[in-house]
Parts: C-alpha cells; sequence; structure tokens
C-alpha cells in the first residue's frame, strides 16, 4: 500500500504507535505486552504528533514534501486518531479513514464490568491471531474519562473544516458500516465510498506475504489516491 502511494508521487510515511506492543526488532506481532497494555488515546494522538512534528522540522526532506498538503490516513481505531488530529491540528490538510470507527465511549475498551476491572487493574482480551492474553490496565479507562470531551470524534467531524474521505466495505464485521454512515452524516461534505464484499481489512491478512494487494484494498487505495490528488 505504502508503495503504491510512493508510486502515485506521494510522499508517504507508515508508522506504528509507540505502545502497540510491537518492538523495533519485532513490529509485526506483540513482544511487549506492558507496553500494550499502558497505551491510550493519548498516547496515540502523541504519537501521531511527534511524527507530524519531525517530519514539518526534517531538513533532509525538504524539496521532496509540500508541508501545505499534510494528510491523514487511519484504519478502524486509527481512523478515529486522524479525525480527532484533523479537527485540532490546522496543518492537516485532508484526512481518511479505512474501515474507521465513529465512537470510542462504546468499545469494548470504556465498557464493561468496571468495577472489576478496577479492582484487579488489568482486563485480558484474547488475540485470534497469536493467541496471546492481550493487557488492557484500567489507566486506559481512566484516560479516556479524563479526556472524554477531546476523544469525541462526532463533535471533531462535524467541526471539520478540510476534505474527507470514508472508505468502508460493505462485509464488515468487525466495524459495521453504519459507523462510516454516521461519519459521513456528521460531515455531509465528505466523500463516501463503500467497497463491495470488503471485510475489515479489505480482504487482505497480517502478516501480507503476496506482492500485490487484495483486489478490494487495490480499489481501496485508487480511490484515495484520486482523493489526495
Amino acid at each position: 500500500m505504502a508503495e503504491t502511494f510512493a508510486n502515485a508521487g506521494f510522499f508517504f510515511i507508515k508508522f506504528n504507535f509507540s505502545h502497540n506492543g510491537g518492538t523495533v526488532d519485532n513490529p509485526i506481532d506483540f513482544p511487549d505486552l506492558e507496553a500494550f497494555g499502558t497505551n491510550n488515546y493519548t498516547k496515540e494522538l502523541d504519537d501521531l504528533e511527534t511524527v507530524i512534528d519531525w517530519i514539518s522540522g526534517n531538513s533532509d526532506f525538504k524539496n521532496e514534501i509540500n508541508l501545505e498538503a499534510i494528510s491523514l490516513i487511519g484504519h478502524s481505531r486509527g481512523g478515529g486518531i486522524v479525525l480527532l488530529k484533523a479537527n485540532e491540528d490546522n496543518r492537516i490538510k485532508k484526512v481518511i479513514t479505512l474501515a474507521g470507527v465513529c465512537d470510542f465511549e462504546k468499545r469494548t475498551a470504556t465498557i464493561g464490568d468496571l468495577e472489576q476491572w478496577k479492582k484487579d487493574g488489568v482486563k485480558y482480551v484474547l488475540n485470534g491471531r497469536t493467541k496471546q492474553q492481550m493487557p488492557h490496565f484500567y489507566q486506559f479507562y481512566e484516560d479516556f474519562i479524563k479526556n472524554k470531551e477531546r476523544f469525541n470524534v462526532k463533535k471533531a467531524t462535524e467541526n471539520l473544516k478540510i476534505s474527507q474521505l470514508i472508505i468502508h466495505g460493505d462485509a464488515d464485521t468487525s466495524v459495521l458500516i453504519e459507523e462510516a454512515e454516521n461519519l459521513h452524516k456528521w460531515n455531509p461534505k465528505s466523500e463516501y465510498q463503500i467497497i463491495e464484499n470488503a471485510n475489515h481489512v479489505f480482504n487482505t491478512s497480517h502478516p501480507w506475504k503476496e506482492k500485490m494487494g487484495s483486489k478490494e484494498l487495490e480499489i481501496t487505495v485508487k480511490f484515495c489516491v484520486e482523493f489526495l490528488k
């Protein structure tokens, strides 16, 4: 996907969040479960800002980038993150969500048996691919409550003054297409593309061994490139 954007003439940066559980040596899996458990939305927004600050102040690339045309792309939960950041950072000129969430408050990380979670200090969710029990420390909930207004994706989307593209698969069972419909409803000026028969990862899998993306991902990237150009 990154190569396709680069070949289309874009300066493309992809990065991992600092507390996603991966390491520099093993960015695909989750060797650092302690880091994973201490992740939260504030850290993800801070990480994204760090990357934007870094590229904005990096003279090595000054002849290759246009700082007046910074765009953000986020998938799934990252879709919510880029919408929040695009709303609060005027350096961002366009934003794209791929199978993006429209609400952080109703997700499993912020609901459930809060008393038990607080008492235990941690709750675990099984990772279907790696079979690891992924820890979520109670600090995640505390951070969410403390910053609830800042994390309001609906409000951020309604406030957007920049171009927005929403892409969602109609076979997504992880983040239902109703979430994309909500985003489009909250910003009627946004562009909205439905990818037929696409699941949450646009019919790819992780890790991806093929030279090309799936047909659905190729269509998705084409929509992104046209929108950004």
